[in-house]
């Protein structure tokens, strides 16, 4: 078997899909409660300079997830 074979990158691709869409919400809900924390929260949406830190951590977490989906997934079969 070979580690990304058609189903295993599919699979992998799947999963970083989800975990970025999911989490883009997410963080965008916590880049709020962190900025407004003080204050009465409200909601705004990041600067382009905080969209970038968001991507790139959130990218980072897809890739690992989508790696660590398949690589339990594979383990148990």
């Amino acid at each position: 078997m070979y580690f990304f074979s058609s189903s295993n990158i599919h699979l992998m691709i799947v999963s970083f899909l989800l975990y970025f869409v999911i989490n883009t919400f997410e963080n965008v809900i916590h880049y709020n409660i962190g900025k407004f924390s003080n204050k009465e929260t409200k909601f705004v949406i990041p600067s382009k300079k905080d969209w970038v830190k968001i991507i790139i951590v959130m990218t980072v977490a897809a890739l690992l997830q989508g790696f660590f989906t398949y690589w339990f997934q594979s383990k148990t079969k």
